[in-house]
């Protein structure tokens, strides 16, 4: 897979270049958003479109970077070294490892794609349309969210400024207040959600839904970032989270899909009834570029399964075994894909399969012998065989061209979320509303997956269904934070990890470009 993964961030980084070049000054200012940054210059705004900026989210989809920040550092991934494959130079293990320092080669693209886009909303918040503005104003609040969650520090320049302007640096507790600012005007000005087939846009629900998250997380963006271990969340900003919630329930378009994995084939778009904010695969009716989820799949499957993948990510044994063996969100068989392909949804553990000439045949590994996933596997030394896979986006099988099309849409906010979201918020003190309970909550979402029903319900419960819920769906590392819980044991990482860890470094080239950024405390 290691070739596979150059070749891709080689072209991830190719595509930051292209997209942003026409409005940066040179070569290093596009790279580090550093002194003089990704300028705005007299010509800036006439680069960048609210179809440009919906295109920058595309940065958060790939199997490295943010993604891989968010996900290797938690219970939920991994990358194990298999032999000399999958080293690249110990960059999954540093993460899950939390052991991640400024020169580390995805935090820099991370930073590098998140700063880009970031800039490219605020030139069309400050200087778009009328019209264009309120999208614009969600998603710079949804990109500096991200900023801000990894790494604590939000650089600004306003569309006005020059491009000699060095751009300023908002703290963690600032950034969070401009995000609100931001989401306040967000909610004002756009429209509902129409249809389900709407959640390709910026809409009033979406909106509402990051403000929500914002609430929830308040404590932890507004805690000393040199030791935030422990968080008092106020009752009043879960209540708000509450409100909010509601308002999106009440809006009428979302509910429970009555099978959880229509949320995440190759079709969820039209049958998902959870879509509140999504990036589209089919390229039909979304505003921006096509995407493809391809790596969701092919990060983890083996060289000789029917979707030949790199064989490289796994979940931890622990996390696998924190579901209960009859929940669908572990394994589901899926109608049009299993008995074509040999896979399940979910976990991807034991004897493997596939359809030879329509006969279900055991999958062999490299030297013969049947291919059985097992739970045991190691950062620095597994077989081919070793660790559980995941199959979290079931794509497209045509069995015309044996090949498969990824036009699943990506998930980033969910209606599921948002009612956990409720449950804890309720638990954290929040006034409950509606007849709901945070067991009742919870339980409906139990219900639908085939998992037994609760008697009661305790934060630690809320963490460990957020898990089962949304695992891959980039939460788990603010989750962990906000539990308090980001910093224990984790699979090889014997030890509790700094305090400090629960943001990351910013990058070296940044620092020494920006005077305004100052390296966050222990790094």
């Amino acid at each position: 897979m290691k070739n596979n993964f150059i070749k891709q961030t080689a072209i991830y980084t190719a595509a930051i270049a292209v997209s942003l070049g026409a409005a940066s000054c040179s070569k290093l200012d596009e790279k580090v958003f550093g002194s003089k940054s990704i300028a705005a210059a007299s010509t800036g705004a006439a680069t960048a479109n609210l179809a440009s900026v919906y295109d920058a989210t595309n940065a958060l989809m790939g199997q490295g970077n943010w993604y891989a920040l968010q996900e290797h550092s938690t219970d939920e991934l991994l990358g194990p070294t298999r032999g000399t494959d999958w080293d690249d130079f110990g960059t999954w293990r540093k993460i899950h490892l939390h052991a991640v320092d400024g020169a580390h080669n995805q935090l820099f693209d991370t930073w590098n794609g998140l700063n880009g886009g970031l800039f490219k909303a605020t030139l069309v918040a400050e200087k778009g349309t009328a019209a264009d503005q309120p999208a614009a104003k969600f998603l710079r609040a949804f990109l500096a969210t991200q900023v801000m969650d990894v790494f604590g520090q939000v650089p600004y320049r306003a569309a006005a400024d020059g491009p000699d302007a060095i751009p300023a640096v908002k703290t963690r507790s600032e950034a969070f207040d401009w995000i609100m600012t931001d989401l306040d005007a967000a909610i004002a000005g756009l429209p509902s959600n129409a249809a389900i087939t709407d959640s390709r846009k910026a809409t009033k629900q979406a909106a509402q839904f990051l403000k929500a998250r914002l609430l929830l997380n308040k404590a932890v963006y507004k805690a000393d970032p040199k030791a935030p271990t422990t968080f008092t969340h106020a009752a009043a900003d879960m209540s708000a989270a509450i409100v909010l919630i509601d308002a999106i329930t009440a809006s009428g378009k979302f509910s429970l899909s009555a099978n959880y994995w229509d949320n995440f084939v190759w079709n969820n778009h039209t049958k998902s009834t959870e879509m509140i904010y999504s990036r589209g695969g089919d390229g039909a009716t979304q505003l921006g570029g096509t995407i493809n989820v391809n790596w969701y799949t092919g990060m983890g499957t083996h060289y000789n399964q029917t979707f030949s993948g790199w064989n490289g990510f796994t979940t931890t044994a622990d996390f696998y075994n924190s579901f209960p063996e009859v929940d669908k969100r572990r394994q589901s068989d899926i109608a049009g894909y299993t008995e074509l392909t040999g896979f399940n949804a979910g976990f991807l553990a034991g004897q493997q399969y596939k359809y030879v000439d329509g006969v279900k045949t055991k999958v062999k590994d490299r030297s013969g012998s049947d291919l059985v996933f097992t739970p045991d596997v190691s950062l620095f030394f597994s077989t081919e065989a070793k660790g559980i896979r995941t199959m979290k986006y079931p794509m497209e099988y045509v069995a015309s061209s044996n090949s498969f099309n990824g036009k699943n849409d990506y998930v980033f906010f969910r209606y599921a979320d948002a009612l956990l979201m409720k449950a804890e918020a309720i638990l954290r003190g929040g006034t409950a509303t509606g007849g709901e309970t945070a067991l009742s909550i919870v339980n409906s979402i139990r219900t639908r997956s085939g998992a037994p029903a609760l008697t009661a319900v305790t934060l630690n419960d809320i963490l460990a269904e957020r898990g089962r819920e949304l695992y891959l769906e980039a939460v788990r590392r603010p989750d962990l934070i906000r539990f308090g819980k980001y910093n224990d044991p984790v699979n090889e990482r014997a030890a509790k990890s700094d305090a400090y860890r629960v943001v990351y470094p910013i990058p070296n080239q940044a620092v020494s470009s920006n005077p305004n950024l100052k390296q966050n405390f222990g790094y």
